[in-house]
C-alpha cells in the first residue's frame, strides 16, 4: 500500500515541477516578446533578451523537483512489478574469491584478466586485418582515431623518458590499454583485476624490472651502482632501500585507490539497495571509468619518471 501512496506522490511531484517549469518558460517568452522602452532615436532592440539569473534558478529548481518526482516513480514502479528484497548487509573481502577450473583452484583476478585479454586480443587482430591492412595518405575514421592514441602516448614517452626508443612506447600503451579493460570490467559488477594486491604489485614488478634494465642497457652494471652511490657512497644503502620499495608504493597506490572506488561503489548499492536506480550507476562513470584513466595516467607518469631517472 505504501508503495502505492508514493507512486501518486511521485505523479503529483512530476506534474508539479513540469507545471511550474513551463509557467517559466511562458513568462521568458512573455518576457522577451515585451519590447523595451526606447529613445526616438535609438534603433529598436533586435536582440532577443536572456533569461535573468533569478529565472535562472526557478526554472534549474522546477527542473530538480520534475527529477525527483520520476525518481521516486521509477523505483516505486520497481518495487511494484518485481517486489525486490532490500539487502543491508555488506561484505568485503581483502583477497579476491578462488574459484576451480578443471580442478585447478584460480583466483578470480586470474580469471578476469584472462577475459580482458582475451578481448583485447581479438580487438587487435579485429584491427589488424580492417583498418591496418587498408591504411591511407590521409587518415579518418578508426585510422585517425590510433594514429592519434599512438602518436599522443609516444610523445608523452618521449618527453619524460628521453632516447628510450620505440619499445617503451608500445609497452607504456599494452599497460594503459590492459588497465582500463581491467577497470571496466567493474561497470558489469565484476572485481576489476587492478584491485588485487598481486596484480597491482605484478606490474609494478614489471615496471621496476623496466627502470633497472634500461638503466644497465644505458651505464652497465657498474655504472648503474655508481648512479646508487652518488653523491656519495654513504647514502648507498638509502638509496638501495628506496630503489626496493618503488614497486611496492606503487602497487600499494595503484591497489588502494582501485579498491576504494569498489568500495564505494558496492556501499551506495547497499545503502540504497531496492532504490539503487541510477544514482550508483552516474557515480560508476566516475569510479569506474574517469577515477581508472586518473590512476592509470599516475601510475605511467611514474613509470617514465623513474626509468628517465635511472638513464639520465
Amino acid at each position: 500500500m505504501l508503495n502505492w501512496i508514493l507512486l501518486f506522490i511521485s505523479v503529483l511531484i512530476m506534474a508539479t515541477g513540469y507545471l511550474w517549469r513551463r509557467k517559466i518558460a511562458v513568462s521568458i517568452a512573455a518576457t522577451a516578446q515585451t519590447p523595451a522602452p526606447t529613445s526616438a532615436s535609438a534603433p529598436a532592440p533586435t536582440q532577443t533578451p536572456a533569461p535573468t539569473k533569478k529565472q535562472k534558478r526557478v526554472r534549474l529548481l522546477a527542473t530538480a523537483v520534475t527529477l525527483v518526482g520520476a525518481y521516486i516513480f521509477v523505483t516505486r514502479l520497481i518495487h511494484i512489478i518485481f517486489n525486490p528484497k532490500d539487502s543491508h548487509t555488506f561484505e568485503f573481502s581483502m583477497w579476491p574469491e578462488r574459484v576451480d577450473v578443471f580442478g585447478v583452484s584460480l583466483s578470480v583476478t586470474i580469471i578476469y584478466t584472462w577475459f580482458a585479454m582475451v578481448i583485447l586480443v581479438c580487438v587487435a587482430l579485429l584491427l589488424r586485418f580492417t583498418v591496418l591492412r587498408h591504411f591511407e595518405e590521409l587518415p579518418g575514421g578508426a585510422q585517425n582515431m590510433l594514429e592519434t592514441i599512438v602518436e599522443t602516448v609516444g610523445k608523452y614517452t618521449g618527453d619524460l623518458a628521453h632516447g628510450t626508443g620505440e619499445f617503451l612506447c608500445s609497452y607504456i600503451l599494452t599497460i594503459i590499454v590492459l588497465m582500463m579493460a581491467s577497470a571496466f570490467l567493474e561497470l558489469f559488477r565484476l572485481r576489476p583485476p587492478t584491485a588485487d594486491i598481486t596484480m597491482t604489485f605484478s606490474l609494478a614488478f614489471m615496471t621496476f624490472i623496466m627502470i633497472n634494465g634500461y638503466g644497465i642497457k644505458k651505464k652497465g652494471v657498474i655504472g648503474r651502482l655508481r648512479t646508487l652511490a652518488s653523491p656519495t657512497p654513504a647514502v648507498f644503502l638509502f638509496r638501495l632501500i628506496a630503489e626496493l620499495a618503488i614497486p611496492v608504493s606503487m602497487a600499494c597506490r595503484l591497489f588502494g585507490n582501485m579498491l576504494g572506488g569498489m568500495i564505494v561503489v558496492d556501499l551506495l548499492y547497499m545503502a540504497l539497495g531496492s532504490n539503487a536506480v541510477g544514482i550508483p550507476s552516474v557515480a560508476g562513470l566516475y569510479f569506474n571509468v574517469a577515477h581508472p584513466m586518473m590512476q592509470t595516467f599516475i601510475f605511467v607518469t611514474l613509470t617514465l619518471t623513474f626509468i628517465n631517472e635511472a638513464i639520465e
